[in-house]
């Protein structure tokens, strides 16, 4: 069989492979070549694999420390430390201050287009594999990071590549057929592991942290959320154990990207203060147990500091919590107009104990007293997510679905890479705010 050439979805993307990973960008034109034969193996696969979690979690330029601070700052999370650092003041400034140049822009998109792209090779070839249960724990595995990276930028971009495209210049899809983009290769990455379960051989092959199949549906949960399908989020939340963890996990050869830039230096970024950037009429209760896991206090300026997930170089970072997938259910369940079980589940977070939750956040907080109308029952969910999940990455998309005041935000959208637009004339109008 003749395999056409492989190309990047966008033209900055496609600079990227060249740059950063020798041997992505190949012609497969001999099915006998030893080249093809080394990448399109068991083996060569396994190493493109993890090849992505790495590029999408390890250093300044990964998806990890551009997703956690790109949102932390556009949703006032975080206070600025040294002006010197450009690109992440641009986006403490906000509004037309982040502009097409802005380096942490060009670096999120390029990093998601990347990981796009490579876990692209896993999922083309992997089918092609004998072993069926292996094939299938490569296929889910991939597909997570690809799921993620896709709608990452669906959360950040009005609209993205549509990544079916071939060569440079790639047409745009809306931000919402992201999001959709991304259920399909979780649904996809699921029916696979149902048909052929992941074989011990693949796992025992992976960085450990990472429970496939919870995390595919958490994500099946979040996306389906977004994109309005409540009763599918409310069954995939209900499918995911929480008792059990699934993290990006970090040594002291690849150290947590929160910690290696941020909060080791304290010349970076640091929580804005103990309101976490609510508004005063969402701040958290004084007695909220979860506002000193997340952040610390110092004796020294600045008196706020990073702690939860970004504490030390080696602490996991969560690719969802359970009080998310709680909360997903407390969601669904008022947007359905169910709100005596909204209720209960958001009482679940409410009360919920530290060591009662296998990350350590808990709210220990006495239960819901105010209104059981869906506006307000609303309101405390949004309230509780931008608590439980600080600096996750997750609240700007929130604050669009909440229908927050704009003023709670300091850009709904990013603009597209200068690179972008020089390359692909396809490349949308950015957007003004």
């Amino acid at each position: 069989m003749k395999l056409n050439t492989i190309r990047y979805t966008t033209g900055i993307a496609l600079a990227a492979v060249f740059l950063t990973t020798v041997g992505c960008k190949k012609e497969f034109t001999d099915p006998n070549n030893a080249a093809v034969d080394r990448i399109t193996s068991a083996t060569g696969l396994t190493g493109v694999a993890i090849g992505v979690q790495r590029a999408y979690s390890a250093g300044r330029a990964s998806s990890v420390y551009n997703l956690i601070t790109t949102d932390g700052f556009l949703t006032r999370q975080l206070n600025i430390i040294n002006q010197g650092n450009t690109a992440e003041y641009q986006f403490f400034l906000g509004g037309d201050r982040v502009d097409p140049t802005n380096t942490m822009v060009l670096s999120f998109w390029t990093n998601s287009n990347k990981v796009i792209y490579d876990a692209n090779i896993v999922l083309t070839y992997a089918p092609e594999l004998g072993d069926k249960n292996y094939a299938s724990g490569l296929i889910a595995y991939a597909s997570i990071f690809k799921a993620l990276a896709i709608a990452n930028m669906s959360m950040f971009w009005e609209q993205v590549p549509d990544t079916t495209g071939i060569g440079l210049q790639v047409n745009f899809i809306p931000n919402t057929e992201g999001f959709n983009r991304a259920l399909g290769v979780v649904n996809n990455a699921l029916a696979t592991v149902s048909a052929n379960p992941i074989s011990a051989s693949f796992l025992s092959n992976i960085p450990a942290g990472i429970d496939i199949v919870n995390t595919l549906q958490a994500l099946k949960a979040r996306y389906s959320l977004y994109t309005g399908n409540y009763a599918q989020a409310l069954a995939a939340a209900n499918a995911v154990d929480l008792t059990k963890k699934s993290t990006l996990n970090f040594d002291l050869v690849t150290l947590n990207p929160i910690f290696e830039t941020a909060t080791s230096t304290n010349n970076v970024y640091q929580p804005i203060d103990s309101t976490m950037g609510l508004p005063q009429s969402l701040e958290p209760n004084l007695a909220d147990k979860r506002v000193p896991f997340y952040i610390g206090i110092a004796a020294s300026s600045p008196r706020y500091r990073i702690n939860g997930f970004g504490a030390t170089s080696t602490i996991a970072i969560p690719i969802y919590l359970p009080g998310e997938m709680i909360l997903t259910k407390a969601e669904a369940h008022a947007r359905l107009s169910n709100l005596p079980d909204a209720v209960v589940e958001l009482n679940k977070v409410l009360t919920k104990q530290p060591a009662n939750d296998p990350f350590g956040v808990g709210a220990g907080l006495s239960p819901y007293a105010g209104a059981i109308t869906q506006t307000a029952l609303l309101e405390e969910i949004y309230r509780q997510r931008a608590i439980e999940l600080y600096m996750s990455g997750l609240r700007l998309v929130d604050n669009r679905r909440f229908n927050r005041p704009v003023t709670e935000r300091k850009r709904s959208f990013l603009p597209y890479p200068f690179q972008e637009h020089d390359n692909n004339p396809n490349t949308p109008t950015d957007p003004v705010f």
